[in-house]
């Protein structure tokens, strides 16, 4: 039931104005009383799956993009990840949503929402599943070709609402975020909600095998090779790619380019509710 209603509402356009856009295999937690963020969101996800775990005590609040690469350890960090934020309320339970993927036909999506379960059930602590719109309930089939029907969702962390959605922007850092995945990167943790900063890097990484046979590819072929489900990626997939390849082939050894201080990047949001880098030496 609770699949139908969510796959029955229209992808609502999310701005920046205090949104924590999170990627592919990073996660960020928060709590209602955030000042910067009140939205965590998510999207392009066709095989992904997107996991909403929230306390409904605290109103602790994790979102993370799965790919299903270790999925296990990453429930395992989202959960503890978690726990920090839900000691002072005992009352409550945590509560977990599942979205994404769909019919494909590797039965990758099928695989990830097992390991999800699975991952879940093998936490000491209760978690209740109250949305479970994953796999074949969130399919739609069109001229024998399967699509998710939902590719991204957000959650207001004010008001604990889950609803489709779509971003405009996904920055900042979003080809370097990219680049982290590309070259394998484990689960990461973007967001410090103490300090209300979001925190990039340093991430390291070698040069990316290949990057310019890669480039040189025309959109059919990095579409095939490079996506788990090539008839059913959005528009942007392909652009998105070359993207972050030409980003890695920019930034072959980013300890040099983009990291010599061994810092991370960090933002903050300035009065208008956007991301601002702040100089780290002020920190």
């Amino acid at each position: 039931e609770k699949a139908k209603l969510l796959r029955s509402q229209p992808a609502q356009i999310v701005e920046p104005k205090g949104l924590l856009y999170v990627q592919q295999r990073e996660f960020a937690v928060t709590t209602p009383k955030d000042g910067s963020v009140s939205i965590l969101g998510s999207d392009d996800a066709t095989t992904c799956h997107i996991v909403v775990l929230r306390h409904t005590g605290s109103g602790a609040t994790c979102l993370t993009h799965c790919d299903g690469s270790d999925t296990e350890a990453e429930v395992s960090l989202i959960m503890s990840s978690m726990k920090s934020f839900s000691n002072s309320s005992a009352c409550g339970r945590l509560e977990v949503h599942l979205v994404g993927g769909f019919n494909d036909d590797r039965q990758l999506s099928q695989k990830l929402t097992n390991q999800l379960l699975r991952a879940f059930d093998l936490q000491p602590e209760d978690v209740h599943l109250v949305t479970f719109c994953v796999t074949e309930l969130n399919d739609r089939e069109e001229q024998d070709i399967h699509f998710p029907i939902i590719y991204g969702i957000a959650v207001n962390v004010k008001t604990a609402e889950i609803f489709p959605a779509t971003f405009p922007e996904k920055g900042p850092d979003e080809d370097l975020r990219s680049a982290h995945v590309l070259t394998g990167a484990p689960l990461t943790n973007i967001y410090d909600a103490k300090t209300e900063q979001l925190r990039i890097g340093p991430y390291f990484w070698g040069p990316f095998p290949h990057v310019d046979f890669w480039l040189e590819q025309d959109d059919a072929q990095i579409l095939q090779n490079l996506s788990t489900s090539p008839l059913a990626e959005p528009p942007h997939f392909v652009s998105h790619i070359r993207s972050t390849l030409t980003f890695l082939k920019e930034h072959p050894f980013p300890s040099q380019s983009l990291f010599p201080d061994r810092k991370p990047r960090i933002y903050k949001k300035n009065e208008e509710g956007l991301w601002e880098q702040v100089c780290s030496d002020k920190i």
